[in-house]
């Protein structure tokens, strides 16, 4: 399939795990046989993914799948590689060599270039030449404080970051729950949140940049899928999107089923990661993420959902590993665009086989 080309077929009416049609993941023997041998569900997984991809005639793990037959772009956001220290010159050229079609910065790095002496106009030729497209950004703007001043205090911070990235050519930038994402902090009522939500669209919609309202599990606010759906339809913004993650879409003890009910046109860039069984839901935290595949997230049955729905945007790596941190910058890029494309591969041959074995 070429990238950005819708799939003839979708996933069959009804739930992909009815009777009638039955997810290749759930259709291994039963593991009570006498003939098969005992797997734990992961090494199940593993099998069943493995057989799907053989007969789809993908590349198996350690075999990079051709970026032309994935039909999503890959971006790495920096915060994979924020503990080498890189200046953002440096974080464009180690995403740009390893192999992402785009790049996720953070606004604090982009200002320190500036404060340095750089120039907008530099960076954005940077970008250029580097055949990296501004995937989105990571901005703090503090929009939905409960207290007036600081809120507008924070829209300021919105409009000159907004500025920046528009500058940079790009036309997306997070908006985590800044002002109510501490343990302490009240969470005001969904409608008002909303509300609040909708002005900071409407500065995007001047800005000509769209704030993604992103999914933050370990807070009071924002950490659920139907909190993120609720707002973003209730803002009812022409701007408004939603930026989830799988790490914290389980960190805050969503049922990925939510996912389903949230337009995929309306993710337009999502945080790709993985993580592992212990420490429980409760104590992991954001350290903990590990490179796609490497975890015990569903990932290749959750974005063949996602694919299969039609979400098309860029998956961007967001690891917080200290470990990674500690490795050379570019074996931590490539490393991690390779098990990447290799789950989404893995999500293209579960839609290949519920699609009865057709091929675009």
């Amino acid at each position: 399939m070429k990238r950005g080309q819708t799939p003839k077929t979708k996933w069959p009416e009804g739930s992909p795990d009815s009777d009638d049609h039955p997810h290749p993941l759930d259709t291994l023997p039963a593991m009570d046989s006498p003939h098969v041998p005992r797997l734990n569900r992961r090494s199940a997984l593993q099998v069943s993914a493995a057989s799907a991809l053989a007969f789809a005639g993908i590349p198996l793990r350690g075999q990079d799948p051709p970026a032309a037959t994935l039909p999503v772009n890959f971006a790495l956001n920096t915060s994979t590689i924020r503990g080498q220290k890189l200046p953002i010159e440096q974080q464009i050229k180690v995403t740009a060599q390893a192999g992402y079609d785009g790049i996720e910065p953070w606004i604090r790095d982009i200002d320190q270039f500036l404060e340095s002496g750089g120039a907008l106009k530099t960076l954005r030729q940077r970008l250029d030449d580097s055949g990296l497209f501004l995937a989105s950004a990571i901005g703090f703007a503090n929009w939905i404080a409960d207290d007036a001043s600081q809120r507008s205090k924070g829209l300021e911070v919105a409009r000159r970051d907004m500025d920046r990235i528009a500058q940079l050519g790009g036309t997306l930038i997070a908006a985590p729950p800044i002002g109510a994402h501490r343990q302490n902090d009240v969470s005001p009522p969904l409608e008002v949140i909303a509300e609040r939500y909708r002005t900071l669209c409407e500065l995007g919609a001047e800005m000509g940049v769209r704030p993604q309202l992103e999914l933050w599990g370990f807070s009071p606010t924002l950490s659920k899928l139907s909190e993120l759906a609720f707002v973003a339809s209730e803002a009812a913004h022409p701007m408004a999107c939603v930026l989830p993650d799988f790490y914290h879409i389980y960190k805050g003890g969503n049922d990925f089923q939510s996912l389903q009910m949230i337009e995929a046109s309306q993710m337009h860039c999502f945080h790709i990661n993985d993580y592992p069984d212990m420490p429980g839901v409760k104590e992991i935290g954001d350290a903990d993420r590990v490179f796609p595949g490497d975890g015990v997230c569903p990932l290749p049955k959750l974005i063949a959902q996602l694919i299969g729905n039609g979400f098309r945007g860029s998956f961007s790596l967001e690891l917080f590993n200290r470990e990674y941190w500690k490795r050379d910058a570019s074996e931590v890029a490539a490393e991690g665009l390779r098990k990447s494309r290799q789950v989404v591969a893995e999500a293209m041959a579960i839609l290949q086989l519920t699609d009865g074995g057709k091929r675009d």
